[in-house]
């Protein structure tokens, strides 16, 4: 916490004042640090509800890491299965393609020998 060091001395008629007069009757305070007692009660204030903030944080970082964890691996199976299963169309794809082309070759070149599987009819 910062310190505040005047820059000016007191005035002398305050430097001049019997202790009684700088003090409060209420608190026993003195005047010339009351305020400074007041802006300390703000900011402690101010950073127990910060704290509040803050407690707990430890538990639900961890939480969070986990579920982080947790969904990166679904993410990586994801992507997995969806490779598998994009190579399986891709596998599909060239198969068919292979087929009608071997059926269009079929057709254009009827003497060659047949095998025994029809061609498709597209």
């Amino acid at each position: 916490m910062d310190r505040h060091i005047p820059m000016h001395a007191l005035p002398e008629e305050i430097q001049k004042m019997s202790p009684e007069e700088k003090v409060c009757k209420y608190c026993g305070v003195s005047y010339l640090i009351l305020h400074e007692f007041k802006a300390m009660e703000e900011k402690v204030k101010a950073m127990e509800k910060e704290m509040k903030f803050y407690q707990g944080s430890v538990e639900r970082e961890k939480k969070l890491q986990e579920k982080l964890q947790f969904l990166s691996q679904d993410f990586e199976q994801y992507k997995i299965d969806n490779e598998s299963k994009t190579e399986s169309r891709i596998y599909l794809r060239l198969k068919l393609r292979l087929e009608v082309r071997h059926c269009q070759v079929r057709e254009l070149m009827p003497n060659l020998q047949h095998s025994a599987e029809p061609c498709i009819d597209l």
